[in-house]
């Protein structure tokens, strides 16, 4: 990576942040899917296509978590559900930077209260 693309790159995440962070200057939490998918086969590498769009990199199939991530501010993944098939299903819990301890005390509170995380998916082997 040349020290532009990295300049370009360091300046577009920090954009993400302050728009995230303007956006989030009334709001507590964003609660957002961790994947746009439910699992899938061992034998598949990445998903290749959603809905008609196609994705090139293992990454983009999983935007909804990485675009976060890239903004730094805290996010945690907890067990929301299953889909009909009995495959888990989980919920993105993002909060304000720098706000670490409120979105694992609302995870955790959330956890409490839905016991999702206590029942146990059925093990596929395929």
């Amino acid at each position: 990576m040349s020290m532009k693309d990295h300049g370009e790159a360091c300046f577009k995440q920090a954009q993400m942040f302050s728009r995230l962070q303007s956006f989030m200057s009334d709001i507590d939490f964003l609660a957002c899917p961790v994947t746009q998918v439910p699992p899938f086969s061992k034998e598949i590498e990445y998903i290749e296509e959603i809905e008609g769009v196609r994705f090139n990199t293992y990454i983009d199939w999983m935007r909804s978590c990485s675009d976060i991530t890239t903004t730094t501010h805290p996010a945690i993944s907890v067990p929301a559900g299953f889909t009909p098939e009995g495959l888990p299903v989980g919920l993105q819990i993002v909060g304000r930077s720098r706000d670490d301890r409120s979105v694992l005390e609302l995870a955790y509170a959330f956890e409490q209260v839905t016991e999702t995380g206590k029942k146990r998916p059925a093990v596929i082997d395929n």
